[in-house]
């Protein structure tokens, strides 16, 4: 009877154990991804006001009467450069972040993931050029409310949603190629059509990558190697990360008011 309690308070010990490390983990994703958006709002803005300028002596491109851009505002936003700008972050994600969680260590692959948050940063800088600044925090609000229910559902739910991730990964697949192609057609309906759907795809994969980063760490952390953890925590990070600036980016085009 002894040995039979000794071994259930040990058993208990270690859910506790899990439980506790759990909680640690979930913290440093959140974290993580929080300290990234904010570097990427924050290199958004600060190009922007680059980009921008109320001063007509050297411009030769106006934004808006009595807004003009800039020397750096004419190379991100009107030359062949605006292409460098727009899929480097792409380019960064498939390629320096792979490479990055194979050969370097967890705090290597972090600061990897704020450059990715730097290079996002630049390429999403032209909102503050496109929508009114009131319209840009009101959406922010708005994806935070809906990110942290659907993060909420992931990690709480006791149903199994890891079959959503093939269907949304497809999802993903033709939104890009529908997205490339828009680009020549410009059409309005397909852009709406794109947004809406875009929205749902990354409601979904809140939720799934949430329900993911529990299961793998669930998972795994009997081995207690921690520089895996920590490596699986920042790629936990950058997987909601992507879900909440995709998520936004969607509504933005929808609610958005525009300048």
């Amino acid at each position: 009877m002894a040995d039979f309690q000794t071994v259930r308070a040990g058993v208990g010990v270690r859910s506790a154990e899990i439980d506790a490390g759990l909680r640690a983990h979930m913290n440093k994703v959140y974290g993580t991804m929080s300290v990234g958006m904010f570097i990427t709002f924050l290199a958004a803005w600060a190009i922007a006001g680059l980009a921008v300028t109320t001063d007509p002596t050297g411009a030769t491109a106006m934004l808006r009467p009595g807004q003009y851009l800039t020397g750096l505002g004419e190379a991100l936003y009107i030359s062949p450069l605006k292409w460098v700008v727009m899929f480097a972050p792409l380019a960064f994600l498939w390629f320096g972040m792979g490479a990055a969680m194979n050969r370097l260590s967890a705090a290597g692959v972090q600061v990897a993931f704020y450059v990715f948050a730097v290079l996002m940063g630049i390429s999403l800088s032209s909102i503050f050029l496109v929508f009114t600044g009131y319209s840009i925090i009101q959406v922010f609000l708005i994806t935070s409310i809906a990110f942290a229910g659907l993060s909420l559902y992931g990690y709480t739910t006791k149903k199994d949603i890891s079959g959503w991730g093939a269907f949304l990964i497809m999802g993903v697949i033709g939104l890009l190629v529908a997205m490339v192609v828009n680009i020549f057609l410009a059409s309005e309906a397909v852009a709406f059509a794109i947004s809406v759907i875009g929205v749902l795809i990354f409601a979904g994969l809140t939720a799934y990558d949430t329900q993911k980063i529990k299961v793998t760490y669930l998972a795994h952390a009997h081995h207690g190697d921690q520089e895996w953890l920590g490596k699986a925590a920042i790629s936990g990070a950058l997987n909601l990360y992507l879900d909440f600036i995709n998520m936004f980016m969607f509504l933005l085009q929808l609610l958005g008011n525009r300048e």
